[in-house]
């Protein structure tokens, strides 16, 4: 369920997170229901032998960005479309990155999605010959790979190794 709203019943901004390729069944629920909402689409291009298919498809799958009034949060709960709604503390600061992504969005320019990974982010590769193996980021600026800790030796092993290959661990 959405927590009860701040003090002041004033509308608030929530990350709803869908259950899996139900975005825009979402969203048009929110559009119904005459609630203010963004859902990030791409153009995307697919080929299937001789065959191209172009379509839209949700820059963060999954996430529909909500403006919710206190008293229609029960609402966004129709058709089971949901699996969690998450509150969004800094409004502002929301706000503008969300100005952020429309802008770049709306530009047409070509996007990808990419994990925000910092350096001495702990990380397990998913995929190749190093499939399973965990490690530390060595600098996602400059990616060279990620360091191997072998303890007893206090020594690190750095491994070349590229970021799409990388899932990021809590």
């Amino acid at each position: 369920m959405i927590p009860d709203p701040a003090p002041g019943d004033v509308p608030r901004w929530w990350v709803c997170h869908t259950r899996p390729r139900c975005e825009k069944k979402f969203a048009a629920l929110l559009a119904a229901e005459k609630l203010e909402h963004y859902l990030a689409l791409i153009r995307s291009v697919r080929r299937y032998g001789t065959q191209t298919k172009r379509f839209t498809k949700p820059l963060f799958p999954g996430y529909v960005f909500a403006l919710v009034p206190p008293e229609r949060k029960n609402r966004v709960y129709q058709q089971d479309l949901l699996a969690r709604v998450i509150p969004v503390d800094d409004e502002s600061r929301f706000l503008r990155q969300l100005g952020d992504v429309k802008l770049i969005v709306a530009s047409g320019l070509e996007l990808s999605l990419h994990p925000l990974i910092k350096r001495g982010s702990r990380v397990r590769v998913t995929g190749g010959p190093l499939r399973g193996l965990e490690g530390i980021v060595d600098d996602p600026q400059n990616p060279k790979g990620i360091i191997l800790s072998v303890d007893v030796l206090q020594q690190g092993l750095l491994v070349k190794m590229t970021l799409e290959d990388l899932l990021l661990l809590p």
